[in-house]
């Protein structure tokens, strides 16, 4: 293998985004290693081995992760008995959805108190939280009146278009 060779072997190990590509013949043994695939920190390491019968390139595949199937199954054997329990008490509840997708505030800003509180009475009109969409903070305002029995959503996480919010006893 000439030097042509063992540097393009580098750039196409830099840019495919593998973390090592070992490769080994009978008069070499190259180990290029990537630290997280970043193509600028590419780390190779050249040695003499003696002829023999060895393999001729062992390049170990992506990582898959593994973990996304498994987390999927647990949800689904605890969300049922979650949602059959409160189903009954929603029965007479109102939801307050998010109308769009961004990220949910309960508080017009981290020092201040938060708009609503469980055990609240809103009107219809008031204010109950912001959404944060593309660097513009939209205010929630409820289309009911009635107290707050359930805040849905914990502080600055992100929201989906139609998620439950709130839920409110009418008054």
């Amino acid at each position: 293998m000439n030097l042509k060779e063992i540097e393009s072997l580098i750039k196409f190990v830099s840019k495919s985004g593998v973390s090592e590509v070992e490769l080994e013949t009978n008069e070499i043994k190259i180990t290029i290693k990537t630290p997280n695939g970043k193509e600028k920190e590419v780390q190779s390491v050249i040695t003499q081995v003696p002829v023999g019968n060895m393999p001729a390139m062992h390049m170990p595949a992506m990582q898959q992760p593994s973990a996304a199937p498994a987390p999927a199954a647990p949800k689904e054997d605890v969300a049922p008995p979650k949602e059959s329990a409160p189903a009954a008490d929603d029965s007479k509840l109102i939801t307050i959805k998010s109308p769009m997708i961004g990220t949910f505030y309960r508080s017009p800003s981290p020092d201040k108190p938060p708009f609503v509180n469980v055990g609240d009475n809103i009107s219809s009109g008031s204010v109950v939280c912001i959404i944060e969409a593309m660097k513009l903070f939209n205010e929630i305002e409820a289309e009911v009146s009635g107290k707050i029995v359930k805040v849905l959503v914990d502080d600055s996480t992100p929201v989906e278009y139609d998620q439950p919010l709130f839920l409110v006893e009418p008054a």
